[in-house]
């Protein structure tokens, strides 16, 4: 009786046994991938705007609602609950895994950057371009940007409003904005708007900002800010994101001084008598104008 015969049959119950435990060992991977994820479809977030926020998962934080836009909620977005009208399931894209790269999660963040603007200069480059221009404050354009399209160069408003900045085709017309869906013309047009209104109205931020959303002959008409909730939540919002970062800039210019002065203190207690100590960071005066 020859070996050949047992062997084979060894190797046939190895290979068996092997792809058995393969076997398992997918079902195993797949069972936890299914886990991990949600049970439940991506939602969107209908916003009064018009616009509409993918997220897997929310969580109502009082006046405020926290929309998640990740799996393992490295990226989220905060929005004033009464800016949402309704949620509506979104089956139609596949949901973010915590195996997506952080660029490509913060693309799809309502306050991170669409990922329509890729090609071309930065944002970032584009905005500080244009807001020294225009002489304006590149937080300022940020947050006005934020509050008309979330970032998205390609973002249509039920009016009609295009690109970043959302400009109206004939307001597009008037500064020579041909295509308001290019990011680096239509945020240059707006800056130039938006400081032509800054202008118009003595640089009121607020009444500036209320022309940009309702129109300037709105704001004539009543002598401010019209009594419209969009046009008030509007204001309101960029006023107070850009407040934030002026307050924040603050703060770490502060923390940045008082580090500065405690890495000059020498060792001996005897000061110079020319020592004097810096001045205080400037402080952020609410819907402060750039000038």
């Amino acid at each position: 009786m020859t070996r050949s015969g047992p062997s084979a049959t060894v190797r046939a119950a190895r290979i068996a046994v092997k792809a058995a435990a393969l076997f398992w060992a997918v079902i195993v991977v797949l069972l936890v991938a299914l886990l991990a994820r949600p049970a439940t479809a991506a939602e969107l977030a209908i916003l009064r705007n018009g616009f509409s926020i993918r997220h897997e998962h929310r969580m109502a934080m009082g006046t405020t609602t926290r929309l998640y836009l990740a799996a393992d909620d490295s990226s989220f977005t905060d929005v004033p609950t009464a800016e949402i009208t309704g949620y509506e399931k979104d089956l139609l894209l596949p949901l973010p895994t915590p195996a997506e790269t952080h660029a490509a999660m913060a693309a799809r963040s309502e306050i991170a950057k669409s990922e329509s603007v890729r090609s071309g200069p930065a944002l970032n480059e584009v905005v500080n371009s244009a807001s020294a221009a225009y002489h304006l404050d590149p937080d300022l354009v940020n947050s006005v940007i934020h509050a008309e399209s979330g970032f998205n160069a390609r973002a249509v408003s039920p009016k009609g409003a295009r690109g970043l900045m959302q400009l109206m085709p004939a307001t597009a017309s008037q500064l020579g904005v041909n295509d308001a869906f290019d990011p680096q013309t239509n945020v240059e047009g707006g800056s130039r708007y938006l400081r032509e209104l800054l202008e118009r109205y003595n640089f009121d931020l607020v009444k500036a900002l209320a022309a940009y959303n309702a129109g300037p002959l709105r704001v004539e008409q009543y002598q401010g800010v019209p009594p419209f909730r969009e046009t008030r939540a509007y204001v309101a919002r960029i006023v107070h994101e850009y407040n934030t970062k002026k307050i924040a800039q603050e703060k770490e210019a502060k923390q940045k001084q008082v580090s500065a002065q405690t890495s000059r203190k020498a060792p001996s207690k005897v000061r110079s008598p020319a020592h004097r100590a810096p001045k205080p960071a400037a402080t952020a005066i609410a819907a402060a104008s750039p000038r």
